[in-house]
């Protein structure tokens, strides 16, 4: 049977393939064959078609001889096919491509058994409209939190954070191993009434003075009248805005005590974010800042709040490696750079300097360390990027930085801050006359070997067991060395097992070498190439004469190795632990991690004692006169006399410790047989207008009864107060001298006050003074505002006074 369907391709031109589909369907049934009944199919794609007899529908396809896009390529009929020849097959071929000028009539109708699209539903409601009553139960999308509730969760999260944990424990830390200094903040002192009693002094009068007149700052209300007196020692100017807040000598107490405690953790928590900074874990950091805060040698400067202050140390270093991206145990990650956290750590070292040079300086040495090892490591990795040529290249800079261009304006400009703080700081120093004792001073300090095994009399655990080898040394205070046995012993271990890698570990202990032998001073090798060329050469104001205050870096040090041994005990009992059932650690486990830091804790309990401090005088509140010495006075009751002075600053010349000690042993030497003519003229000579006497204060002193001494005829006035006497010293009839005029007094200059500018040389009021052809005693005056007038030697005919005693008596050195 031959197929009708091809004899139009034989005979003419084929037509389009719409017009042909169309032509079959609508073609009588005869033509086809009748196939017998097909099974009916079923399941998702079966046929639709009804089984019986009669006529079955023809199954068409746009393009003939491909399968219909809804059922399978199998027709129902079969028809009889021709041979067509290539022809043939070239011209179907292109009559299947649909033309596309093709218009809808062409395209024919659709397709029956196709889906229909529906139409989109419309979305909104239209005009006037009334609403839907379905709304009310859409799902509402969830409201985002306001400003108010993300900071408060942001608040609620920084306060269960790690660092937020460490601070807290930090401070408790530190309130219960500096007790009982804050069972009595208001009346106690720790270790004892010198040097706590002056440093409070000081931050008080920092607090005030930059307050009502900050360029008076160097210039205190003590020592009078030695310029720059506030140079003495270390300034705390750091903790001079704690010393804005509260007035008066129990205000003063109570912010030591907290500064003394805030000391304290300040250390803990520095110490505990350089360790962890480096790589460690929380157990490992909690013992290294345990360590490195309450170690044993410590104790013994409790009363030394420069040499406690030194946390910003170890929060310098760990803000300056987090800034840089730096772990101990990870190395550089240029991904974690970040110059916030660098510029913070520049920060924190400027705040140290602050403090003291004592503390200080080496600590801008290490700085200074750091900063070439950071230039050294940029130009190495500039030349390995740069390949050939790479030194030139680097020149020039067409290379990729180590640090980035943030991160080195930002060493850059904190490096100068610093430098730049410092010598401000540094020039007041400067300018202090030099004891020229340094390298004596240094000798006598330097601590033996042995001092690093020696416990200090404050310490609980070993005060009362070295007694006897601490009684060997030259300076027990500051000699007594010893950093923990227990940190000793987990130091050793973490050479042998820690986190840290091996040459981490070596470089450690070159470190630590280093530290121990600066620490020792001239004991190595008289410290000709350690010690001695590195702060010899400083003013002796610079107070960097006791070499073993370097014992803090040996500590820190220690730490970090013992650090590393514990961590790598806690990694160990971890994995041990992965192996149980439930895969944690044990109540005797976590004991055993624990048993470290409760040991390490232990060696640092205090036996520190707390002093009550004596009351403060009523007059000492009430009396604002010009400048004043008060009585009694000596090197350790003055420092009681400075704090006291810290309702009103009265000038006073009163000053105690070691600063300026020529000069205040002259003066207290001087004064001895006050109320008399000599030593009234020599308060005259150098300023002092009033003598406040104490009477308390002064039982067993040699001023016990200097108030009932009658002062008819000495020319001052004598005013009885409350417990205390005042002797006014500026109203007198002075002596007739050759070339004066009798009963002709002394006019202050303008700007000044009355007292302030002693008589010049051969004036009617030039004092008599002791000893023809010498000095007078008050070095530091040339040059400064005020003082330039006074007289430097004593003319060859003065006339002596013969009355009071010439030496002094053997209680007045240390009364």
């Amino acid at each position: 049977m031959t197929d009708r369907k091809a004899e139009p391709a034989a005979s003419g031109p084929k037509p389009e393939p719409a017009v042909a589909a169309q032509k079959a369907r609508t073609q009588p049934a005869e033509t086809e064959t009748k196939l017998p009944k097909q099974r009916r199919r079923f399941g998702l794609f079966g046929s639709r078609k009804a089984s019986g007899t009669g006529p079955a529908k023809p199954v068409t396809s746009d393009q003939p001889g491909t399968p219909d896009k809804t059922g399978p390529a199998k027709p129902d009929t079969v028809k009889t096919e021709t041979t067509k020849t290539d022809t043939d097959k070239t011209d179907t071929d292109k009559s299947d491509k649909p033309d596309k000028t093709d218009t809808p009539l062409e395209t024919g109708p659709a397709d029956p058994r196709q889906k229909k699209e529906r139409k989109k539903l419309p979305t909104t409601r239209p005009p006037g409209a009334p609403p839907d009553p379905w709304t009310v139960f859409a799902s509402i999308p969830e409201q985002q939190p306001g400003r108010i509730r993300r900071s408060l969760r942001k608040a609620r999260r920084s306060l269960v954070h790690e660092w937020a944990l460490a601070v807290y424990a930090g401070l408790l830390l530190a309130v219960l191993m500096t007790w009982p200094a804050m069972q009595y903040p208001l009346h106690t002192l720790p270790q004892d009434l010198g040097d706590p009693s002056r440093q409070a002094w000081q931050v008080s009068w920092a607090g005030h003075i930059l307050i009502t007149d900050p360029i008076r700052l160097w210039h205190s209300n003590a020592y009078y009248p030695e310029a720059l007196s506030f140079g003495f020692g270390d300034s705390l100017l750091g903790y001079a805005p704690f010393g804005m807040i509260g007035t008066g000598a129990s205000a003063a107490v109570l912010r030591y005590n907290l500064l003394f405690v805030f000391a304290h953790a300040l250390l803990a928590i520095g110490a505990y974010a350089l360790v962890r900074q480096l790589g460690a874990r929380p157990v490992g950091a909690a013992v290294a800042g345990v360590a490195f805060a309450f170690a044993p040698w410590r104790l013994a400067q409790a009363g030394h709040l420069d040499i406690i202050s030194a946390g910003a140390i170890p929060l310098a270093l760990a803000m300056l490696a987090r800034g840089h991206g730096y772990s101990m145990r990870y190395g550089f990650r240029p991904a974690r750079r970040h110059a916030g956290w660098a510029a913070a750590g520049w920060a924190a070292a400027v705040w140290q300097i602050s403090i003291g040079f004592s503390l200080g300086l080496p600590f801008a040495y290490v700085l200074g360390l750091i900063l070439v090892f950071l230039l050294v490591a940029s130009v190495v990795h500039g030349i390995r990027q740069n390949g050939r040529f790479a030194l030139l290249r680097f020149l020039r800079g067409k290379h990729e930085s180590l640090l980035g261009w943030r991160l080195v304006a930002t060493d850059t400009l904190g490096a100068l801050i610093f430098a730049g703080v410092g010598l401000m700081i540094a020039v007041p120093y400067a300018l202090v006359k030099d004891s020229g004792a340094r390298l004596e001073e240094i000798q006598f300090f330097s601590p033996p070997l042995r001092s690093l095994l020696i416990g200090p009399a404050e310490s609980r655990i070993w005060g009362l067991a070295h007694a006897v080898p601490r009684s060997s040394l030259g300076w027990p205070g500051e000699m007594s060395l010893l950093p923990g046995f227990v940190l000793y012993a987990l130091a050793l271990a973490g050479l042998l097992f820690s986190i840290w890698r091996v040459r981490h570990r070596l470089l450690l202990l070159l470190g630590l070498s280093v530290a121990v032998i600066l620490t020792l001073g001239t004991t190595f090798f008289e410290g000709r190439w350690t010690y001695l060329p590195l702060f010899s050469h400083y003013p002796a104001s610079f107070d960097l004469r006791i070499p073993g205050r370097l014992m803090l870096w040996v500590t820190l040090l220690l730490a970090v190795l013992a650090a590393g041994a514990v961590d790598d005990f806690v990694r160990r009992s971890e994995h041990l632990a992965a192996h149980r059932m439930p895969p944690r650690p044990g109540p005797w486990l976590r004991m055993a991690m624990l048993l470290p830091l409760v040991l390490v804790a232990l060696e640092g309990w205090n036996a520190t004692a707390h002093p009550t401090v004596p009351a403060q005088p009523s007059v000492m509140r009430t009396v604002r006169a010009g400048p004043m010495l008060v009585l009694p006075t000596g090197e350790l009751s003055d420092q009681t006399v400075q704090l006291w002075s810290t309702s009103k600053f009265q000038q006073m010349a009163n000053g105690g410790g070691v600063f300026a000690a020529a000069r205040q042993t002259e003066m207290r030497a001087r004064v001895v047989s006050f109320p008399d003519f000599a030593s009234i003229e020599y308060l005259r000579s150098i300023g002092v207008t009033s003598v406040l006497l104490l009477r308390t204060a002064a039982v067993n002193t040699p001023w016990q009864r200097a108030g009932d001494i009658p002062v008819d005829g000495l020319g001052i006035q004598r005013e009885d107060l409350e417990d205390a006497v005042l002797f006014r010293l500026n109203q007198r009839t002075p002596p007739q001298t050759p070339g004066g005029t009798p009963g002709a007094t002394q006019q202050p200059v303008p700007g000044t006050s009355p007292g302030l500018n002693p008589p010049a040389p051969g004036s009617a009021t030039s004092p008599t003074l002791p000893v023809p052809g010498t000095t007078t005693g008050l070095p530091g005056t040339t040059g400064i505002p005020g003082l330039a007038g006074l007289p430097t030697t004593v003319p060859p005919t003065a006339v002596l006074p013969t009355t009071g005693p010439t030496t002094p008596p053997a209680n007045l050195i240390n009364p």
